[in-house]
């Protein structure tokens, strides 16, 4: 199995499913990879696979649906920058999907065959964390939005951590690879784990607070937090 493998969607979900957001997969077909390729995101040629997305998405049966590929989400989008990523029409979801340079790469490494159709969930950004998986162990969590300290998360950082550490007790059988990156939130009663996505081990997967893979990851454990900000007393001189 390659390093990238397993964190396509379609081959974790069966084994990992019942830890993340309901989802149903579409396939696609040599002329649709070629349409993310090219980044055609509408027009006559993409009418097809939209209706076939549009099945799938029940004719917009929910608010809102999350939708990727088997390997990436369009995360570096305008559509992820302001809604997280978050659709209503299949005609909007491939849009984005077209438009995602992230996409475009993947699709051209022949590394997309399906779509992952989910709904969509507003997560609270302080309950997302990225786990480093090193060797088979859970060594370290991370804080996944950097944007500030979230004050909350100091009182109870070692609760979460003990919870996703319990949590990881019970899958880690599950991963057949030793080394990746597992992204999370946790819900409401800071307990039940749900798995957002899973990264390849390295670049160019992000580090966030761990800062670099090059590391003694047997050394390497706990929760991460963003600092307070520091404040400053005492007499201060500044000149120009």
């Amino acid at each position: 199995m390659q390093k990238d493998d397993f964190c396509r969607i379609v081959n974790w979900y069966p084994v990992l499913g019942e830890h993340s957001m309901p989802t149903v997969f579409l396939k696609l077909t040599g002329d649709d990879v070629k349409l993310l390729t090219d980044g055609i995101g509408n027009g006559e040629a993409t009418q097809s696979v939209i209706a076939r997305l549009k099945n799938v998405m029940r004719g917009g049966a929910l608010d809102n649906y999350f939708i990727s590929s088997d390997l990436c989400s369009p995360t570096d989008t305008e559509r992820f920058e302001a809604k997280r990523g978050a659709v209503h029409s299949a005609e909007s979801a491939w849009y984005f999907l077209a438009n995602s340079a992230k996409v475009r790469q993947a699709a051209t490494d022949g590394k997309v065959e399906y779509l992952a159709i989910k709904p969509f969930v507003r997560i609270d950004r302080t309950r997302e964390f990225r786990l480093f998986v090193q060797d088979g162990e859970l060594r370290a969590m991370s804080q996944y939005n950097l944007v500030r300290h979230f004050r909350r998360l100091e009182g109870i950082k070692e609760n979460l951590y003990a919870a996703v550490c319990k949590w990881f007790e019970q899958i880690k059988n599950n991963l057949p690879v030793k080394d990746v990156v597992i992204d999370i939130f946790l819900e409401s009663d800071d307990q039940t784990v749900k798995i957002i996505d899973l990264n390849c081990w390295g670049e160019p997967t992000d580090p966030l607070l761990l800062r670099t893979f090059d590391q003694d990851w047997s050394a390497v454990n706990g929760i991460k937090l963003m600092l307070p900000p520091t404040k400053i007393s005492g007499d201060v001189a500044v000149s120009f």
